[in-house]
């Protein structure tokens, strides 16, 4: 599981002396502080995006073989970033081509407005890993027309991406359409209810024509109820028509994908060969043995592994992982992770993890939804390396991994907080904080507090909410049983077991917070976020369809009614501008425990139609007055909706055959970075 960030909230950037937390020394601070003011974090706008960078602290300082591992993995990281474009959508890869190919050789006249949409049209295919939206799933309006691309086309030497036998006429009959007609395959994935959510989404997880009772039949007949360790059904394939039925083509070296993971292995092989330690190299060998053969239960192997490797400073998430791509939320996304720890800021979610049980203990949920014994929970703050596929260039803050409860009931989980991209998201600068907060006090406390509510909201999230709770025996997994509804109920309920405990005296008294002022300020920027700022990604009349969206606005939508007798939260209006107002956090964290024990009795008991009415009623509808209020105030700003990143990069120096050394630099261009990464690593078919 994710956290993705909300662009906007980050406000600043400070280090908290808190007892029991070691924190920067005032010269590292300093120094700290003086690099990141020279550094150039924001490299340039386009649409409703903008494009930073990272930075990778002390890597020139690590040791040789660090940084040979480091490198094979980041190789692997990038050897399989074509996988996800065609997951999405099956035109991805040829329009991103064509694209490309224009871009790269066109001779005639470049200075045209036409040529400038073309020019952005292709920085949101990199950015969203396809022609839809990367968070709101809808088609882009390319901006050019059908002639101007027919004209870029027939006036450029090819080679173009057709199909065995096509002409190139037919190319641009097929494909113009496609880019062109919002009406062809307007939606990544459709959740809306009463939609057949498989032919009304464009991802490319299934066959075209396959229906949602085709799916579902299929699949009924394979799952077991019963079976306390099941596989991750449909995570590592797609669906399609065979000759005699449906069948599932596997994602494996000799399969689909298998030219792209072929050389994913070949660096993971590597990789293996300089693990750090021997769970490591366990841990490598298995993830390969899975490429190689395709089944799940070697994917469940591997995760039970990389799970064990906890001591390992490097580490990687490396396969087909998250399913929010897939309206169904079974099949999983292509992604990597490559990334170093952070020592110091580890020891604060380390502290957290030691108390799961705590926690866990201490929850509002029912007793029989409680964990009787919390095991394994490893955490820890990282710096990132280099992210691939799913997870780049827009990138979560926070991960939370594995997903299956099994796995995570006896054997354990990982939690991460990516310490350089949370701060690089600060530091790139932009706060909607004095237009949407209500006081000055509000706003004192968010600059006093924000950075370290944020921190350790994602930590609780993804270390305590996504590790707490259990299924009970016999109901299935909550893909079964809650099915497109369960990424929006589980990063809902991950969100709860945060904003719960973050007013606990618990988190002062182990030093992680100097005062209940930091979940005053995590309360306030919740609500203001789900009941208003996050509207801004959305177009005037649109409902919300991401997971992450949907929770957001479940959780305050609901807290704000049920509180309104109460007048927990209040809604008040100055300039004309509206604000929502906490009057009560002692009784609106109440609320947020009742909530958190409903999800949680849902999600045990495998109650459907209970988190479909919760989704539906409070989730997916929006004002649509307060939605024009808060795209006018925010048009004022300037402020873009969503940011991503330009990778660094890594280069081997050597000697002869021999890596003598790896340096980092730190690209500017994200049009030359993604070109350079469509040169070296377009391992796919341009059809699959």
């Amino acid at each position: 599981m994710k956290l993705r960030v909300i662009p906007g909230i980050f406000v600043f950037c400070l280090m908290v002396s808190c007892a029991g937390v070691e924190t920067m020394s005032e010269e590292m601070a300093a120094q700290a502080a003086a690099e990141a003011s020279a550094f150039q974090w924001e490299t340039e706008r386009f649409a409703d995006l903008r494009v930073l960078r990272y930075q990778v602290p002390g890597f020139s300082e690590m040791d040789l073989q660090s940084k040979k591992l480091v490198y094979y993995l980041y190789e692997a990281a990038l050897c399989g970033r074509e996988i996800i474009y065609d997951q999405k959508y099956r035109y991805n890869i040829p329009i991103k081509r064509t694209v490309e190919h224009i871009l790269a050789s066109y001779p005639g006249d470049r200075t045209t407005v036409g040529f400038a949409h073309l020019e952005t049209y292709a920085k949101r295919i990199w950015f969203s890993n396809g022609i839809h939206h990367h968070y709101s799933g809808t088609k882009f309006d390319p901006g050019f027309s059908k002639s101007d691309f027919e004209c870029w086309v027939r006036n450029t030497p090819g080679p173009w991406p057709l199909r065995l036998g096509q002409t190139l006429n037919d190319f641009l009959i097929e494909l113009l359409p496609v880019i062109c007609d919002p009406r062809v395959d307007p939606k990544l994935v459709n959740k809306k209810k009463g939609t057949d959510l498989v032919l009304g989404s464009a991802a490319n997880f299934y066959d075209s024509d396959l229906t949602q009772k085709e799916v579902e039949a299929f699949y009924r007949e394979l799952i077991d109820t019963k079976d306390t360790r099941p596989v991750s059904w449909g995570l590592q394939s797609r669906l399609e028509r065979g000759p005699h039925g449906l069948r599932e083509n596997v994602y494996k070296i000799d399969g689909l994908y298998g030219s792209a993971i072929k050389r994913v292995v070949f660096w993971l092989e590597k990789a293996a060969c300089a693990a750090e330690s021997p769970a490591q190299r366990n841990s490598l060998t298995k993830l390969v043995k899975f490429y190689r053969s395709g089944s799940l239960r070697d994917w469940d192997d591997y995760n039970i592994a990389w799970v064990n490797d906890i001591e390992s400073e490097i580490d990687t998430i490396n396969g087909f992982i998250e399913v929010y791509n897939d309206s169904m939320g079974m099949r999983g996304s292509w992604e990597s992770v490559v990334a170093v720890r952070d020592i110091l800021a580890s020891r604060r979610i380390a502290t957290i993890a030691a108390s799961a049980q705590w926690f866990e203990d201490n929850s509002p949920l029912i007793e029989s939804h409680k964990k009787k014994k919390v095991k394994g929970i490893s955490a820890r703050v990282i710096n990132v390396i280099v992210e691939g596929g799913d997870a780049s260039p827009s990138t979560p803050i926070g991960i939370n991994l594995p997903n299956a409860n099994w796995i995570r009931a006896e054997h354990g989980s990982k939690s991460v907080n990516l310490a350089n991209i949370v701060s690089a998201y600060s530091q790139g600068g932009g706060s909607s904080l004095s237009e949407f907060a209500w006081s000055p006090e509000e706003i004192a406390r968010a600059k006093a507090y924000g950075d370290l509510a944020d921190k350790l909201h994602t930590d609780m999230h993804e270390v305590i909410g996504h590790a707490s709770g259990q299924i009970n025996p016999g109901v299935g997994t909550p893909k079964e049983t809650l099915k497109n509804y369960s990424s929006t109920l589980e990063e809902g309920r991950a969100d709860l077991v945060a904003l719960y405990y973050l007013l606990d005296q618990k988190l002062v008294d182990l030093g992680l917070m100097p005062s209940l002022e930091v979940g005053m300020e995590s309360y306030d920027s919740y609500i203001r976020n789900g009941m208003m700022l996050q509207l801004r990604r959305l177009k005037l009349g649109d409902e919300i369809e991401e997971d992450h969206m949907r929770n957001r606005q479940l959780i305050a939508k609901w807290v704000f009614e049920k509180g309104r007798s109460d007048n927990v939260i209040e809604r008040k209006t100055r300039n004309n501008k509206t604000f929502f107002v906490i009057n009560d956090y002692k009784k609106l964290r109440g609320l947020f425990g009742n909530l958190l024990r409903e999800l949680q009795r849902i999600k045990s008991e495998g109650d459907f139609a209970a988190g479909q009415k919760l989704v539906e009623d409070y989730g997916v509808k929006v004002d649509p007055e307060l939605h024009k209020e808060v795209l006018a105030r925010y048009a004022a700003l300037d402020i873009p909706a969503y940011s991503g990143f330009i990778n660094p990069k890594l280069e081997a120096i050597m000697s002869g055959d021999e890596i003598i050394d790896v340096v980092i630099t730190y690209p500017m261009d994200f049009k030359t970075q993604m070109l350079e990464y469509s040169k070296r690593y377009s391992f796919l078919p341009d059809w699959n």
